[in-house]
């Protein structure tokens, strides 16, 4: 599979309307700008945000694994109708 490939297929998945309902998205990026806001110029800034990203990577990770690069159906991602 091809680079290029690769990078299609998760942006579909990231950018899928199936993969989560608009008002989970509206409240997910208000919490991020809201925590990012009050953290912003503090000490805790930067250990929340790597914190967070190593964890939303992991999870990414693992969901790719068990779906075989979201080509498998499986938790909360219904890849087959």
């Amino acid at each position: 599979m091809t680079l290029n490939k690769i990078v299609k297929r998760e942006l579909e998945v990231a950018f899928s309307r199936k993969t989560q309902p608009i008002w989970m998205r509206i409240i997910k990026y208000i919490l991020i700008l809201a925590l990012g806001y009050f953290l912003w110029r503090t000490h805790w800034f930067w250990i929340t945000f790597t914190s967070l990203l190593f964890v939303s990577l992991c999870v990414h990770f693992f969901y790719r694994y068990k779906t075989n690069g979201w080509t498998k159906s499986f938790g909360g991602w219904k890849y087959h109708d």
